[in-house]
């Protein structure tokens, strides 16, 4: 974005010829000093106005010039010019025409940080850092690798406090990967030791595929490691939705290191360096007994889809009623597995989506075993939509209760104590309890759902004072009662998930 950088580095010269400090400051000096403070500024922008100038905006001003004269103290006069504009700290004789110049200046400085960081952050970086390819996402952080109970209700409790209203969101045109996928991905982080021991295999036995290039095999360690998480995010387990799957992956692949700028970009394509990694990519996906790569990975990458898609159905019910206001991109009702755009914005199948919602509907009356029918069928993504049809009617009905009432972190005690997320919502005589499983790959196998006391064993959610005393789940239509403790009530686990891995669940009135 050179032009761009030199029309902010004209603008400011012209201001400062004006200045007694800045007369003496090159043009050169000037854009050098900005290219500075433009890579060290830490978010997308800053929303300074005429009118408003907060703290936060302030600080990330001079958090990015502190760092600027760190890392380039040959540039200390010209930082501690731009700064001083930044800031807005005008002299008191300053003339109106000036202020007005210097207000513009910052104003141009701030249409230009945000493009800066989406192309330089999540155009280019998380493209090249691929620790856990479900971090690198649009507004998120790398470096933020997870997170505990506790901070995830302090989460919720602040945004139920600051932002009750806010959207809760997914997936969206712009996301790096589906939903469905991201969850996926954090299944390996259950498994590190797995996941290498898969990793050094594959790459053994696919060293044989990677063509030369230049004296270097491609892709590089680092695409190829990339490639692996996309593969097991993305792999398609039905016949149906692998029919194109091939070619979207290599579109995406190709997209993807030119992304990166490392091997090949899009100014200056490589395509030798693409068209090697697409060979490579057909080879090891070419289905044939001989293919040992596709034995190795097969297993593997069904038992991350077995708990990625319990990471889904936990996601899915933590968003509709957490503080805030679900949203669902398109084609997200059923198994989100998209790669980026264009690939998400491909025509969806909303017919077939009607279809699959009526069904449910004739098949849920009288019937109390569809949840576990859904879950042993869940390759075909029914099962979420099954949760999300039932918990929106759930909360339109609910509407008050989750647009404003209380956050209450819930708590379990037992022996699969950590493997449960629940809190309830709270308003006047209305109450709403949510509970999902976490980390279950620690607690299970695709061969034993997370349901039943073989699971759960004594493990229970300790209720909070005033919590009524009959519930029903709203997924499975059972009913259950509070146990008691010494002084304490709670819901034993086996029975909110004696058939379901997922509870919502309501007062009995209901």
């Amino acid at each position: 974005m050179a032009g761009d950088v030199d029309a902010l580095a004209h603008l400011l010269k012209t201001i400062s010829s004006r200045d007694r400090y800045g007369s003496d400051i090159t043009l050169y000096g000037l854009r050098r000093a900005l290219v500075e403070v433009l890579t060290f500024f830490p978010v997308y922008r800053s929303y300074v106005s005429p009118q408003i100038y907060d703290t936060a905006d302030r600080q990330h001003i001079q958090e990015s010039v502190r760092k600027a004269r760190e890392a380039n103290p040959g540039l200390l006069h010209e930082l501690n010019f731009i700064e001083r504009f930044l800031l807005l700290n005008v002299g008191a004789h300053t003339a109106a025409e000036d202020k007005h110049q210097w207000i513009h200046f910052v104003m141009r400085f701030q249409q230009l940080t945000g493009p800066l960081m989406a192309k330089g952050f999540e155009d280019t970086l998380l493209y090249v850092y691929n620790r856990l390819l479900s971090l690198n996402e649009v507004g998120g952080d790398p470096g933020q690798f997870g997170g505990g109970i506790d901070q995830f209700h302090a989460y919720n409790g602040n945004r139920a406090r600051r932002w009750p209203h806010a959207m809760n969101a997914t997936s969206t045109h712009d996301t790096k990967r589906g939903e469905d996928a991201r969850a996926r991905i954090n299944v390996l982080s259950e498994q590190p030791h797995e996941w290498e021991k898969a990793l050094r295999l594959w790459s053994k036995i696919n060293a044989p595929a990677r063509p030369v290039l230049r004296g270097q095999a491609v892709p590089d360690r680092n695409d190829e490691y990339f490639f692996y998480q996309t593969l097991i995010g993305a792999f398609p387990l039905q016949t149906e939705q692998s029919r194109d799957f091939l070619e979207r992956l290599k579109a995406y692949i190709v997209k993807s290191v030119r992304e990166a700028k490392v091997h090949t970009e899009w100014l200056k394509p490589d395509q030798a360096y693409e068209n090697a990694f697409v060979a490579f990519i057909d080879k090891i996906l070419c289905p044939s007994e001989s293919n040992r790569f596709l034995g190795e990975f097969l297993p593997f990458a069904r038992k991350v889809a077995y708990h990625g898609m319990l990471n889904s159905l936990s996601q899915t019910l933590l968003k509709i009623f957490s503080p805030g206001v679900p949203d669902f991109y398109q084609g997200s009702e059923l198994w989100d597995l998209n790669f980026v755009a264009p690939d998400n914005r491909r025509p969806v199948d909303f017919s077939r989506r009607v279809e699959m919602l009526d069904n449910l509907r004739r098949q849920e009356a009288g019937c109390l075993g569809l949840a576990s029918q859904l879950l042993a069928q869940w390759e075909d993504g029914q099962v979420k939509l099954f949760v999300i049809y039932k918990a929106l009617r759930f909360r339109r009905a609910y509407k008050e209760l989750f647009l404003d009432g209380d956050y209450l972190p819930l708590y379990a005690k037992g022996p699969a104590q950590e493997h449960i997320c629940a809190f309830a919502r709270h308003k006047q005589g209305q109450w709403s309890l949510v509970t999902v499983p976490r980390l279950t790959t620690k607690l299970t196998t695709p061969k034993n759902p997370p349901v039943g006391a073989a699971i759960w064993n004594s493990t229970s959610i300790m209720l909070p004072q005033g919590a009524p005393d009959k519930w029903i789940n709203i997924l499975t239509g059972e009913e259950l009662e509070p146990c008691r403790t010494g002084k304490d009530r709670g819901l034993l686990m086996d029975a909110v998930f004696h058939e379901f891995p997922l509870g919502l669940l309501v007062v009995l009135c209901y």
